[in-house]
């Protein structure tokens, strides 16, 4: 379970990989992720490789979010297996985030 980070040559926009659960005991790697995209204006999240997330995750999306401006073309989510993508329904994250 770890989060890596990418940004892209120009700094503009950040990919982070989730791998394993993405919960509560990855805040810390999340935040730090988000503390290191400097200006990035927008993010793609993979969840290729997350078989979990919980009310925290959603969370963590949610704080993307705000650092993106609120805008929904700015942050995609891409990936996500079927259950992951349940969740992120059931939440109602599929009209907040763009859903790949």
């Amino acid at each position: 379970m770890t989060i890596s980070s990418q940004l892209s040559g120009d700094g503009a926009e950040m990919i982070l990989r989730i791998d394993g659960r993405f919960d509560f005991s990855q805040h810390q790697a999340f935040r730090a992720a988000l503390e290191a995209a400097g200006g990035a204006r927008s993010f793609v999240v993979d969840l290729g490789h997350s078989e979990y997330m919980d009310s925290a995750a959603l969370g963590m999306l949610l704080l993307l979010l705000e650092k993106a401006g609120g805008s929904r073309e700015r942050v995609r989510i891409v990936n996500p297996n079927p259950n992951v993508r349940k969740i992120l329904e059931i939440a109602n994250f599929d009209k907040l985030f763009t859903l790949a």
